[in-house]
């Protein structure tokens, strides 16, 4: 049930993330794609915690994203100090009216779980009960109490919210919804102890109300009983529904309500999905308490006191936590034995030659790969062991001892990329659906469709080998997306295998316990892809993120030090850009530029390695040698402070070791802008026209030189035009080619070659228009969507020959240089479709007036205008050798204009 605006209400972004429950889980699908159930599941979510942090780890969020304990409850730098007064004082309004709508959603939640117990009550005395008033008692526990006091407080705040006033104050009714909770005088004692604090009575009535909502909505005693309860509760109720038809009955399909502005009256949930609602609810306070900080002027006598209550707010939510993840992560074996969930997520193995999707388990003193049963409706779901191996039996063979992987076909190029084109059209079809207030239906629908594309992407899409091996049986083998990844779970087995392990054989009855635990301890509910994302959650960057690798301190001993760069697009990460191996250093200083094309990017990786020069060290998997991460690290890209024009210093922290680097974003729309050069007698910025006149020549002396020079020595050369240059290297080469020097022949010898084809796509990028021409860039669009592929042909051939000549000879020896790049596939890893990818949207991009006129996203324009430019590439590219009199001599059977 998505949550509308109340009555009008704004609806705010951080809400519905909150509290949309649509969501295509894992649950949903087995490890190979097929559907298991319809419609996502209401009670995935079974344990009070919720993790937002990137690496997983089984914690409330109270704790930093930065994976520590600390409480500190600083905001993303850059974010309060910013604020404008007028603005974020209304952005405060924002955010309790959407506090309000999201507590519409709570009480009707809390009144579908409660319209069961009279009737149970009353049965409870016959001759024949459902339940006993001991099961009722458990199970419904302080939910009363609960409603009652949200109850009144919605009706006291609905009110003033809507005919709000920047002078109204709503410290009453706070004071008399804490007042309302019973066993909370630990909790009032501390708040008695804020109050008396000076800094306390110099607020404004406003101010001390928001003080005392959040130190007491999150410290309430009886939440703090019902989160005790728990976990008995949820025990009772299966247990009841295991032995009562009638009850299991009732608890598989408690109808909620929809908010008063919704199309959908009813929904059904699952008793267990709402005894969850409470612990959500006093779990995700923080981050009301985290917008309303962002949005209060640091000078606002409001800021130190909101700085205050959440840190207050997150000690409670960590003494929680304290509680909970001994019995959450635990499960005790027959012998008695306490074996913990230490980390668990979805990879991609490689079994049978095939892919299967796998939800993998990292226990204390053992790994377990699983996948989700098939179950008939109304039936638990389970995890089904496809395989475990004891840590003190796992070894990672080395590359050198590594067997060759079994013969697993890649999914090419141009269906993956056919994908992330379908996603994209889906996720606009959703857009459109609801801006036109479209049919729930109809948008279930798309979002179910997108999902299936989605999960084939991530199927797919992963090519680094991750390979596991028992010292007593077989080898196992993933496939992941990120080297990342593959060191994060490598780090969590070798910490665990320090300590003194046992090998061991589960018996039958020991492993179904073991896998039976799984369903309930898990972290990772949701199949890691975008649509599961919440609908108003950020869509992420598009366009240019400019990254300068400064220097590294920290290591212990001289070694010869790179650092790559990688991104997230379509729900997993790609590796971007590679520093220059810094030799025989402690301290290296790189100070290299790179530019990283984002498509719905949120976060930014960087990871130090060493450098391995044994080339008896070769992955067999993959041909690549193996080298050693050093460090790693990951930063969230937040739109606020990184899209400034202002480059932002910042140093990322790995296992002791410090990056420092620079920052700064360029939104897709500014690099659209294409400024002519002043000065003719340069060649950037210059008509094509222009230069060849000038030089005498068919086609530009920067474009043969830069392709001579990466044909001789880096056609084979991995990720060759997609691997970023240093921007330093490619700027030199830029003036030295615009001075017409006489030494670039021994310059571009001499420079890396990733800079060389970087100054190429610089070139074509600094064109005063694309190659393929303002003009035509329409009709391009057009043809390309043609279905039939004879007026396909004759569209797109009569479009090249209305190129003006210089273009057009550019152009046919571009294509003709891409495709002997491709011919080394297999060594460059660059096929003709990942080459399509690079320079389509170079090539060929609309004008500025055209993008404006029809694109109203950043999004947007990746969906239906980058996807289509690549498209147009890829059809020359893997057109047959088209030549230039050939062309120019046939004609068409008919004419068209353009």
């Amino acid at each position: 049930m998505e949550p509308l605006s109340h009555r009008g209400l704004p609806r705010l972004s951080w809400i519905d993330t909150l509290y949309s429950n649509f969501s295509y889980g894992a649950d949903d699908y087995d490890g190979e794609g097929n559907e298991e159930q319809k419609g996502p599941p209401e009670g995935s979510e079974t344990m009070p915690y919720i993790d937002e942090s990137p690496t997983m780890s089984p914690q409330l969020s109270a704790r930093s994203q930065g994976g520590g304990d600390s409480t500190s409850p600083t905001p993303p730098e850059g974010l309060a100090p910013g604020v404008e007064a007028g603005k974020g004082l209304e952005m405060r309004k924002l955010v309790l009216s959407g506090f309000l709508a999201s507590e519409e959603i709570y009480i009707n939640q809390l009144e579908a779980l409660l319209l069961p117990m009279k009737p149970l009550k009353a049965t409870a005395t016959t001759s024949q009960p459902v339940l006993t008033i001991q099961q009722i008692e458990t199970i419904f526990y302080k939910i009363q109490d609960i409603y009652e006091i949200h109850k009144e407080f919605y009706d006291n705040l609905c009110p003033k919210v809507q005919q709000w006033d920047s002078q109204v104050t709503m410290g009453h009714l706070f004071q008399k919804l804490k007042r309302e909770k019973d066993g909370e005088r630990e909790e009032e004692r501390k708040l008695d102890t804020c109050r008396s604090t000076s800094l306390f009575t110099k607020l404004p009535p406003e101010g001390r109300d928001l003080v005392s909502l959040h130190s007491h909505a999150s410290q309430l005693g009886v939440y703090k009983a019902f989160v005790d309860n728990y976990k008995v509760a949820l025990e009772t109720a299966e247990k009841c529904s295991q032995s009562n038809n009638q009850f299991q009955k009732i608890s598989e399909e408690l109808k909620v309500k929809g908010p008063k502005d919704s199309k959908d009256s009813h929904t059904s949930v699952t008793m267990e999905a709402l005894l969850y609602k409470p612990i959500d609810r006093v779990t995700r306070s923080t981050l009301v308490l985290h917008d309303l900080l962002k949005h209060t002027p640091v000078d606002h006598p409001d800021y130190p006191l909101l700085q205050d209550a959440l840190r207050i707010s997150q000690n409670f939510l960590s003494s929680i936590n304290e509680d909970i993840d001994p019995r959450r992560t635990a499960v005790t074996t027959p012998k008695g034995e306490t074996r913990q969930l230490v980390k668990d997520g979805f990879l991609v193995e490689v079994s049978e030659s095939s892919r299967k999707l796998r939800h993998v388990f990292l226990f204390t003193d053992v790994l377990l790969c699983a996948k989700l049963k098939k179950t008939s409706a109304g039936k638990h779901q389970q995890y089904d062991c496809k395989w475990y191996i004891p840590l003190a039996d796992l070894v990672f063979p080395s590359p050198e001892e590594s067997e060759a992987s079994p013969q697993v076909h890649p999914f090419p190029d141009h269906e993956l990329e056919d994908m992330k084109m379908k996603i994209s059209a889906l996720k606009s079809e959703i857009q459109k659906e609801k801006a036109n207030k479209g049919q729930s239906r109809a948008i279930e629908r798309l979002k179910k469709k997108m999902f299936e594309n989605e999960f084939l992407l991530l199927l797919n899409s992963p090519t680094i080998p991750f390979r596991i091996h028992n010292r007593n049986g077989k080898s196992y083998l993933f496939l992941l997306s990120s080297d990342y990844e593959r060191s994060e779970w490598r780090e969590a087995i070798q910490k665990l295998q320090k300590k003194d392990l046992q090998a061991f054989v589960l018996s039958s009855v020991e492993l179904q316990v073991l896998t039976g635990s799984c369903f309930k301890l898990r972290t990772v509910h949701n199949i890691p892809v975008t649509s599961n994302k919440d609908d108003d959650e950020s869509p992420g960057l598009y366009g240019f993120l400019h990254v300068i690798v400064h220097s590294a301190k920290g290591f212990k001993q001289s070694a010869n030090l790179y650092c790559t760069l990688e991104v997230d697009s379509f729900g997993y990460f790609v590796s971007k850009a590679k520093t220059r191996v810094f030799r025989d250093t402690m301290e290296p200083k790189w100070d290299e530029e790179f530019e990283i094309e984002l498509e719905g990017s949120q976060s930014l990786r960087i990871l130090c390695y060493e450098k391995c020069y044994d080339k008896t060290k070769v992955n067999k998997d993959n041909n690549e040698i193996v080298d050693k991460i050093m460090g790693k690290g990951q930063i969230q890209l937040d739109p606020q402070t990184v899209e400034t024009k202002n480059w932002q210093t910042d140093v990322i922290e790995m296992n002791g070791i410090k990056v420092e680097f620079s920052m700064k974003f360029t939104s897709r729309d500014m690099s659209l802008k294409r400024t002519p050069s002043k000065k003719q007698t340069g060649v950037f910025g210059v008509k094509i026209s222009v230069v060849t006149k000038r030089e005498r020549s068919k086609v530009p002396y920067i474009v043969r030189q830069c392709v001579e020079e990466v044909e001789k020595r880096g056609i084979e050369e991995v990720g060759i035009y997609r691997i970023s240059g240093v921007a330093t290297d490619i700027q030199a080469l830029k003036a030295v080619f615009d001075a017409n020097n006489k030494d670039i022949l021994l310059m571009l010898s001499d420079m890396d070659i990733n800079a060389i084809a970087g100054t190429l796509k610089l070139y074509f990028r600094e064109l005063p228009e694309p190659l393929l021409t303002d003009r035509l860039y329409p009709a391009f669009m057009e043809g390309i969507a043609l279905s039939d592929p004879a007026a396909k042909e004759n569209c797109m051939m009569h479009l090249l020959r209305s190129l003006p000549d210089p273009n057009l000879i550019t152009f046919l020896f571009l294509l003709e240089h891409l495709k002997r790049v491709a011919e080394k596939e297999p060594i460059n890893k660059m096929s003709l479709h990942n080459l399509a990818t690079v320079f389509g949207p170079t090539l060929l991009r609309p004008s500025e007036v055209e993008s404006k006129a029809h694109l109203t996203s950043a999004a947007d324009i990746w969906s239906h205008d980058v996807m289509a430019q690549v498209q147009v590439l890829l059809y020359y590219l893997q057109h047959p050798p088209i030549s230039f009199a050939e062309l120019k001599r046939n004609t068409l059977y008919f004419s068209t204009d353009v």
